[in-house]
């Protein structure tokens, strides 16, 4: 439970600052939900829907991602004294099984290296072994967070699209009437600037989840690579491997 707690305060941050944004209007009276869905369907359905799409898209791919680093994120130093105790005792086969059993990038690179120092191959190999599947368990890691930046991406540039538009239509509408006067413009202009607010506000959002699921990445891969030395240390110095190949 504690585990989900960062990315829920991450989420509750960005919209406690989304309502604060929009939380007084220029007589400063306060609004709330209701004001933002009017601002929302004032900003045409066209572009806020496929600013919506956006958001929600990508809200499901951090929400996959933090659940699934979450999972992987193994207690790596019980991990590590529980395989240290099994080597000690010279028993090889129930480290293996210890690593096979425990889910998490970390305990798949260990369990591959104790598989071919069972199989009597040398350091050298164990090593190399251990640093290409660390390489395919960190691709694993990072799936999805293409998809995350180019949400983020397209958001605001969605955003910045219906502004333009939002634009032109106002400008015709001035070439129709043929008058300048402020109530005219006006309507329009705020129309055309609410697809980029909402667009910038998507942006935001998923920004700050996608930190968080790099953060998480770069620990779950600090402790991978601490783990595989500590593994090919620990097996040197219960002699379960030869140095020379």
């Amino acid at each position: 439970m504690r585990k989900l707690f960062a990315p829920l305060l991450i989420l509750g941050i960005s919209m406690l600052s989304t309502v604060t944004a929009f939380a007084q209007d220029d007589a400063g009276q306060t609004f709330g939900h209701q004001q933002l869905k009017e601002y929302f369907i004032q900003g045409g359905w066209s572009f806020m829907s496929l600013v919506l799409v956006c958001l929600i898209l990508g809200l499901a791919f951090c929400i996959e991602r933090i659940i699934t680093l979450n999972i992987a994120d193994t207690n790596t130093d019980k991990l590590l004294d529980r395989v240290n105790t099994a080597l000690a005792d010279g028993d090889l086969e129930s480290a293996k099984e210890i690593t096979k059993s425990t889910p998490g990038p970390t305990a798949s690179i260990m369990y591959d290296g104790l598989k071919r120092a069972s199989n009597g191959e040398s350091v050298e190999n164990i090593e190399k072994a251990i640093v290409s599947n660390g390489a395919v368990q960190m691709g694993l890691l990072e799936k999805g967070l293409v998809w995350i930046s180019l949400f983020i991406a397209i958001a605001p540039m969605l955003g910045f699209m219906g502004t333009v538009i939002g634009m032109i239509k106002a400008f015709d509408k001035i070439a129709e009437v043929g008058d300048i006067s402020p109530a005219i413009v006006a309507g329009g202009i705020k129309v055309a600037l609410l697809t980029t607010v909402f667009g910038l506000i998507a942006a935001i959002i998923l920004q700050l989840f996608y930190n968080y699921i790099v953060s998480k990445i770069d620990g779950i891969v600090n402790k991978m690579e601490s783990s595989s030395i500590n593994l090919v240390d620990m097996l040197v110095d219960h002699k379960s491997i030869r140095r020379n190949s």
